[in-house]
């Protein structure tokens, strides 16, 4: 492991460097293992964990390639983390969710073209069309935010809102909107972000998302808190 660490270690230095530019060739492994000092067993090993973590392309028959290092890459095993987070750790999840998706929100009230405004609108109808099928409340629900956020023009606050508020999030919170009658109440909250985004109020848009998402968290801890009793 620690062969493998400092072969890590060498590869993302020589990539921060500029010596390795995003779509760069790396040498073959016995060149880059001399280079390196080091094994080629270690840079293997290397290579394979900088593959998953989206640094590295790996092509079969053609060689290995850095990506183009773009937050929506380096960022996407965070939606996997946050998938495997005890209950617990998912209120902190809530919590830094609430730091950010108001800002951004706000920021989407600046930026949003007519024409993703008539896409939100769409999203909407079909949220209000859904009210009692939890899979297809959560298909719409991601849509709809992430639809705001990626109007910021910011790929990588983009990124990280899609990996907070993964799948497994967002069905507990639904689920249980359901099950206590409040999912209509919910979409009325999409609704207000809507409207404050359609009359470009940034701090009408950033105050309608911070009181959907406390909504949000409010149902996590009433789920989280049910589930704990029947344990």
């Amino acid at each position: 492991m620690a062969l493998t660490d400092d072969a890590i270690a060498r590869i993302r230095s020589m990539i921060q460097s500029g010596e390795l530019p995003p779509g760069a060739r790396l040498p073959p492994e016995p060149q880059l293992a001399a280079q390196m000092g080091l094994s080629r067993s270690g840079v293997r090993e290397a290579v394979k964990v900088l593959e998953s973590a989206r640094v590295l392309d790996v092509r079969r028959g053609d060689g290995t390639y850095v990506t183009s290092l773009a937050p929506r890459l380096l960022l996407e095993g965070l939606g996997v983390a946050v998938e495997l987070l005890r209950d617990d750790t998912l209120l902190e999840v809530m919590e830094v969710r609430r730091m950010l998706e108001p800002v951004a929100t706000g920021l989407a009230a600046l930026r949003m073209t007519d024409d993703q405004l008539d896409e939100l609108s769409q999203i909407l109808e079909d949220m209000r069309a859904a009210t009692d099928d939890a899979e297809k409340l959560i298909q719409f629900d991601t849509a709809f935010h992430h639809t705001v956020i990626a109007t910021t023009g910011n790929e990588t606050l983009t990124s990280l809102l899609d990996g907070l508020s993964g799948r497994t999030l967002r069905a507990r919170v639904w689920r249980g909107l359901i099950e206590g009658n409040a999912a209509h109440k919910t979409i009325d909250e999409h609704h207000a972000i809507y409207l404050a985004l359609r009359a470009r109020d940034q701090l009408l848009a950033q105050a309608s998302a911070l009181m959907h998402v406390n909504t949000s968290e409010a149902w996590l801890r009433t789920v989280l808190a049910a589930t704990a009793a029947e344990a």
